[in-house]
């Protein structure tokens, strides 16, 4: 993964299944969000794995700036970045980190199938 959430201000984890969660790190100053990342993983062959996500640090190379750029979902495939999602509405950057995670988790189950079918996981495999 090329931006982990370790290294933020706060890291957050919380359990979809036993196959998935979500993984979030946030970093702010005064108050105000300055980056952070929110991902759906999915455990698969001992390491957990990318399936989509959220980010904001536009400070790095890779990073972008949701203000300027607006906020897109990354989506892997094979470990590598297959498409990108970017019909989301406008979203205030302090505002951002929970609509992500919002998103997630509402489409929690869709997500998780079509990792699940791309990577050829099936019942015995879960």
């Amino acid at each position: 993964m090329s931006d982990e959430p370790e290294g933020y201000d706060r890291e957050f984890t919380t359990i979809i299944n036993r196959r998935a969660q979500i993984r979030a790190g946030l970093s702010t100053d005064s108050g105000d969000v300055t980056r952070f990342l929110v991902q759906l993983e999915y455990w698969l062959d001992g390491e957990w794995l990318e399936d989509v996500r959220f980010d904001h640090n536009p400070n790095t190379g890779f990073g972008h700036d949701i203000t300027e750029d607006g906020l897109h979902m990354d989506i892997y495939r094979d470990d590598q970045k297959y498409r990108m999602k970017d019909d989301f509405p406008p979203v205030e950057l302090n505002r951002a980190p929970r609509y992500c995670t919002t998103y997630i988790r509402e489409h929690a189950d869709r997500l998780i199938r079509r990792f699940e079918r791309w990577h050829n996981v099936n019942e015995t495999d879960r």
